[in-house]
């Protein structure tokens, strides 16, 4: 069960802790983008004696490491995201809902080409998900 972030661990020759374990395994079972509030209370439920302190310094240091990345997409709460290759992200104004959108930056052929080295690309949309698209045309529909 945990073997796949045992070793993402040990290939960053990262300390094996049961906070990372369980935080690598709640972000990539749950890609909702969480911020660290988020984290712990998910995880402080299965595991009493967690701090926020102890989330917070492993989110750091898998940060640090690139096992994971934080996002500002909204003001400047940090999101966090297991590390799946650039993509980007859909931010829905109306329920706050951060969707993952598998596009490949058009320029970044070009800013290789031109000798740069790309560690992150951050791009966002931002509208109304299909979700709350849906309440909405049932709201419309029943009034």
């Amino acid at each position: 069960m945990y073997e796949k972030y045992v070793k993402i661990l040990k290939d960053h020759t990262l300390k094996v802790t049961s906070p990372r374990l369980e935080i690598l395994k709640y972000l990539d079972e749950h890609h909702i983008h969480p911020n660290v509030e988020e984290i712990y209370s998910a995880l402080k439920k299965k595991h009493p004696s967690l701090s926020r302190t102890t989330v917070y310094n492993s989110l750091e240091t898998l940060k640090k490491n690139k096992i994971i990345r934080s996002l500002t997409i909204s003001g400047s709460e940090l999101r966090y995201d297991i590390e799946e290759g650039m993509h980007h992200h859909f931010i829905c104004t109306q329920c706050g809902a951060i969707i993952d959108i598998a596009i490949s930056c058009p320029n970044m052929d070009r800013t290789i080409q031109g000798g740069h080295r790309v560690e992150e690309v951050q791009g966002y949309f931002k509208g109304i998900c299909k979700k709350c698209q849906t309440k909405e045309k049932g709201r419309n529909n029943n009034g």
